[in-house]
C-alpha cells in the first residue's frame, strides 16, 4: 500500500523514500538483564491503531524523525522531530 510522510524537512513524499524504524517505546536500563534487552532488540509489538514510530528519509535529507500513525489504515496523524511533540508524545 502507498502513501505519504509528509518529512520534517522535505515535506510530504511516497513511502518507499522511507525506512521504518519501528516504534517508539522506553529503553531498557543500562543494567537491565540481558532477557530485558533480547526482548527490546528483538521483540516489537504489532499494534493495530495509532502507534508513534521512528522514519528515516533515506532518499533525501537522510533524518530521522517521528510518525503518529494509524497501523490500521496508514493514515499519518503527524510528523515531527525528535525532542519535539509528534501528536503528543516527546521522544
Amino acid at each position: 500500500m502507498s502513501f505519504l510522510i509528509s518529512c520534517p524537512h522535505c515535506r510530504d513524499r511516497p513511502v518507499g523514500e522511507f525506512h521504518y524504524g519501528g516504534p517508539v517505546r522506553p529503553r531498557p536500563e543500562p543494567d537491565a538483564s540481558d532477557d530485558e534487552w533480547v526482548d527490546y532488540t528483538y521483540n516489537r509489538p504489532n499494534t493495530r491503531g495509532v502507534e508513534l514510530e521512528w522514519w528515516f528519509h533515506g532518499s533525501a535529507c537522510r533524518q530521522w524523525f517521528l510518525v503518529h500513525r494509524d497501523t490500521t489504515t496508514n493514515e499519518v496523524l503527524s510528523t515531527d522531530l525528535p525532542g519535539r511533540s509528534a501528536g503528543g508524545g516527546d521522544a
